[in-house]
């Protein structure tokens, strides 16, 4: 890594630390108190620019995967399990952060309700694609099935941003906020945004560099053994 790309991504991650410190700093001192939920509903101001961010990282990754389907080039191979490792990651703090808030507000941790249950499958398939990947030896192999998977496990991503508006749900179909709660909620997609494409474009890098992604280090001492005991038969 160069210097001045050295200095830029310090300056990138110092960047949104201030940032996500700015919005913590809103919601305790600026974001006045919902009425109905209390302080709970402040983590709404989190989950939401996740949730969203979320979507957009399986966008990247069905992107990606549609690039390889169609190039066969290395690189979006890379840059989709990049984005889908980012997605699980975002995806798990939607579930968290949903659960929590669903325990104070509806008084349960979860519930079969469609967006949660559809939330759950969606963090299910990403979590599958990147466990089937290190079973495959052969890259391009890998590549190919990785990209079919995420094509179709996006088609995931709209039936969770639907769900509410085409089935009864537990959720509402919309929040009506403060204007000072609006502001708010504006903030903070910035520096979740930035974390996100922070981390694609970190994981892109590091996916890039290391040649072979993640193929475990067993199969690549099983391999050669397997190699060698052919050779000497």
């Amino acid at each position: 890594m160069t210097t001045t790309r050295r200095i830029g991504t310090f300056g990138y991650w110092t960047l949104t630390t201030v940032l996500f410190v700015a919005g913590a700093a809103m919601l305790v001192w600026y974001t006045p108190e919902e009425r109905t939920m209390g302080q709970v509903q402040k983590i709404f101001y989190f989950h939401m620019p996740v949730a969203i961010n979320t979507f957009v990282a399986c966008f990247i990754c069905f992107l990606a995967s549609g690039a390889y389907l169609f190039q066969r080039r290395q690189k979006w191979d890379d840059l989709a399990v990049s984005s889908a490792r980012v997605a699980l990651l975002l995806c798990s703090l939607v579930l968290l952060t949903g659960m929590i808030w669903g325990r104070s507000y509806w008084g349960v941790w979860w519930t079969w309700s469609p967006r949660l249950t559809f939330s759950l499958a969606l963090w299910l398939l990403y979590a599958v694609y990147l466990i089937i990947r290190p079973s495959i030896p052969s890259r391009e192999r890998r590549a190919f099935i990785s990209a079919v998977y995420a094509v179709v496990a996006f088609l995931d991503v709209p039936l969770v941003y639907l769900s509410v508006r085409l089935m009864p749900d537990i959720h509402p179909t919309q929040v009506t906020l403060e204007p000072a709660m609006k502001l708010t909620l504006m903030f903070w997609f910035l520096p979740v945004t930035m974390l996100s494409l922070g981390l694609i474009a970190a994981c892109y890098a590091r996916q890039r560099r290391a040649g072979r992604p993640e193929v475990a280090a067993d199969t690549d001492i099983v391999l050669p053994a397997l190699r060698s005991v052919g050779g000497a038969s």
